[in-house]
């Protein structure tokens, strides 16, 4: 390699060095926003399933969005990831494990769809020629927000409702820190009310003595839809959170490779123009001396 070409190198690296820089910086700003709402909303979301819960196992209110078939035969799977790379792992984690979940489940049932959320899942699959999904959801990370969740709920809440799905779980990505997203695959419907957190905790349950206005079924009803539609938009939060977290660990990692690089390349191009200046000065002396005899 000549030292035209090292220049070369070292330029374009520094390059690329600069925009993956850049890059970190605005995720970061943009995971300090989306992590102030996940944190913000968790304990709502978490609060109005264990009032479900407990109003449920207190007074047995039953609802068709709280029973659980014992042999569910149509599964929808909704998942959701991003629609730009450049994130490290954050969409193959979730990718490899629906494909995976598809291939060692999908002949026990009847049925088994697909709704995606974000580009590149919908695009791995794609590709790989699986079953088209109910529907692709695009620009979460943009377009995030409660009534886009509350939207995409009511069309679940619409198909479980009808019979076109006995269950519908969600693959995501949680966010944890920023340098760390935790896998999930959870039931999203039916509702599994005996797992609410409050519901453990809480060891003072509602008395059935009290009286509810309006009755606790309709207080249910009402609760049921709202916890549905937050849920949904915790997820996505949770995966926007996790995504800008993804990129600016990815970046930050790019960034310090291509300065590790840089270092290389420069020590690289130092060793190979002291050996020019080396050379040339032996070929002068060489020659001074084979005039002077």
């Amino acid at each position: 390699m000549s030292l035209k070409e090292i220049r070369g190198r070292i330029s374009s690296v520094k390059n690329t060095q600069q925009i993956t820089k850049a890059m970190k910086m605005v995720s970061a700003a943009k995971l300090r926003r989306a992590q102030d709402s996940i944190i913000n909303l968790r304990p709502y979301a978490l609060s109005i399933k264990g009032l479900i819960a407990d109003i449920a196992v207190t007074h047995r209110v039953t609802h068709k969005l709280l029973q659980r078939k014992e042999n569910p035969k149509k599964i929808l799977l909704v998942v959701v990831a991003s629609d730009r790379g450049l994130c490290g792992s954050f969409n193959s984690s979730v990718t490899r494990f629906a494909e995976n979940y598809y291939k060692k489940n999908h002949k026990q049932y009847e049925q088994m769809d697909f709704l995606f959320v974000g580009k590149k899942v919908a695009d791995y699959f794609r590709i790989r020629n699986y079953p088209a999904p109910q529907e692709v959801i695009l620009n979460v990370a943009r377009e995030i927000s409660y009534g886009l969740a509350a939207e995409v709920a009511k069309k679940l809440m619409k198909a479980f409702n009808d019979g076109s799905y006995d269950e519908v779980r969600l693959i995501y990505n949680e966010f944890k820190s920023a340098i760390s997203q935790t896998l999930v695959s959870e039931t999203l419907l039916p509702i599994e009310v005996d797992q609410a957190p409050l519901l453990q905790e809480n060891h003072a349950k509602f008395s059935k003595d009290m009286i509810f206005e309006p009755s606790p079924g309709e207080i249910i009803e009402e609760l049921l839809h709202k916890h549905f539609a937050v849920q949904v938009y915790r997820v996505m939060c949770e995966s926007v959170a996790g995504e800008h977290a993804a990129r600016m660990t990815a970046m930050e990692n790019a960034t310090n490779n291509a300065k590790e690089m840089i270092n290389n390349l420069t020590l690289t191009y130092n060793k190979l123009r002291q050996a020019a200046i080396t050379t040339e000065l032996t070929e002068i002396c060489s020659g001074a001396e084979a005039l002077k005899g």
